[in-house]
């Protein structure tokens, strides 16, 4: 914009536009930054000092300028005093100057994950666990960071992923997905979910599949994970489904019956509930970070992963 108002003024001023359109071509931002600095600081020797140059630099760099323009810039040589087209110069390329150094700042500030924005879905017992804890240390390292977490179920998660509305999920990828890729997070065992006085509680003991026969089991979307034919069964005949986690516990904690739910669920919401893991500790969930097969996490998502992995690392058990 700025070599366009140049290229008005000249005409203005009784000059060939052709001329000066292919000079403009050559003007480089740090003969801007140069004449800036020497029309403000109102000599050489000072804005030599600011520039970090030699005086004889930053006097041949002026020369080549008003070479390139065809016309002085300064009335003297002291360099206290602007030309007409000087003025118009200074304006310009001072504009210019705080906006090329807005692009660069905001430039650098992404490379370092200090700017942009993060869009997480994830699973309930990892936004209310997991990303709590990491959300704060992320902050105090990337506090310009925007970043958005949205709670939802595995299915939404990977459709949010999948339309491209959410950057990073945590979610289980059951089965390979076109356009997604996934890496294992943290693996917790499948165990009974029920009110603290319930017998299954009080028993302290593993529960086998057939001790559930005569329960009221409420079926969640997590439990379906389980692929054994003895619990495919118990779900089969459920008369009860409740696929939000909330809500089966809201359910669970008022004794409508009991559930089948991962360890972690109960680390935020199993206060007067208690878990009891199953009679087969080959059932398990694991929980991965979910991304785009295709493109590559910003800065700022790379930063919240790697603490998200931190935070994972210290507080649960590492996955086998």
């Amino acid at each position: 914009m700025w070599f366009a108002n140049l290229l008005m003024w000249r005409k203005a001023n009784g000059r060939r536009g052709s001329k000066f359109a292919r000079c403009a071509v050559a003007i480089k931002t740090e003969m801007l930054r140069c004449f800036v600095t020497v029309a403000q600081s109102g000599n050489l020797a000072d804005a030599a000092e600011l520039l970090g140059r030699t005086p004889s630099a930053v006097s041949m760099m002026l020369k080549q300028f008003e070479q390139q323009l065809g016309s002085p810039l300064f009335e003297n040589e002291r360099k206290n005093r602007l030309t007409a087209l000087g003025r118009f110069v200074f304006g310009e390329a001072r504009r210019e100057i705080d906006h090329f150094d807005k692009v660069v700042n905001a430039i650098e500030s992404y490379a370092r994950a200090d700017a942009g924005l993060v869009r997480i879905a994830a699973i309930p017992s990892v936004a209310t666990t997991i990303l709590p804890e990491a959300l704060s240390r992320f902050l105090k390292r990337h506090g310009e960071v925007r970043v958005h977490i949205r709670e939802m179920e595995t299915s939404y998660v990977l459709r949010e992923l999948e339309e491209g509305d959410a950057d990073l999920g945590f979610a289980s990828l059951l089965h390979p997905i076109a356009g997604l890729t996934g890496a294992p997070l943290f693996t917790d065992r499948f165990g009974v979910v029920c009110a603290a006085d319930h017998p299954l509680a009080q028993s302290g003991e593993p529960v086998r599949f057939d001790q559930l026969a005569q329960e009221r089991l409420i079926v969640n979307s997590v439990c379906q994970q389980i692929r054994d034919p003895e619990f495919k069964a118990l779900l089969d005949r459920s008369q009860l489904s409740v696929m939000s986690t909330h809500a089966n516990l809201s359910a669970v904690r008022r004794k409508v019956g009991i559930t089948v739910l991962p360890e972690l669920v109960l680390a935020e919401f199993g206060d007067d509930l208690r878990f009891v893991p199953l009679a087969d500790k080959t059932l398990t969930r694991t929980v991965q970070e979910i991304g785009h097969a295709h493109l590559a996490l910003s800065p700022a998502a790379l930063a919240f992963r790697d603490v998200v992995r931190q935070v994972v690392g210290e507080t649960l058990p590492k996955t086998g």
